[in-house]
């Protein structure tokens, strides 16, 4: 599924309509170049989610958790990862194993760890469509490889 957005409030908006449909278990990987809006998304998701304080994007901290709405939330930002092995010290398979909902900013980064059923989320940016346009692509995955994945 292919959504446009054209101002930081509808990606915001988007975010917060995924947020409220998320499930316990559920992994979301969020890929995108810097300054594309994957922190305004997150924010809005974690509306939806019920997450009630506010949420920065943990670029120092790898992950921020967040209890206080329907579900746990897990909150990774991965960019400053220099191997898998850092996941590995912070427990990740707790979290993405545990019944919370995880949302991974540069997920691309850490692939070969990925769980292969997962929501694909990808931001991008078209100047010639305007300064505040994106283009947001949500895809299910259940395999590791883009040909076995499903719109959905």
């Amino acid at each position: 599924m292919i959504v446009e957005t054209f101002s930081e409030q509808e990606t915001r908006a988007c975010g917060e309509r995924l947020g409220a449909q998320a499930g316990p278990g559920s992994i979301y990987t969020l890929t995108g170049d810097l300054g594309v809006g994957k922190t305004v998304f997150t924010q809005g998701f974690a509306k939806g989610l019920g997450v009630e304080e506010p949420v920065n994007s943990p670029t120092f901290t790898i992950v921020q958790e967040y209890q206080g709405g329907r579900l746990p939330f897990y909150h990774f930002d991965v960019y400053r990862i220099g191997n898998v092995e850092e996941m590995e010290e912070i427990g990740y398979e707790d979290y993405f194993y545990g019944d919370g909902v995880c949302l991974i900013e540069w997920a691309n980064l850490i692939e070969e760890i990925l769980p292969k059923e997962r929501f694909d989320i990808t931001i991008e940016k078209d100047l010639n469509q305007g300064f505040d346009y994106r283009k947001i692509t949500l895809k299910k995955s259940f395999c590791e490889t883009e040909n076995n994945s499903t719109i959905l």
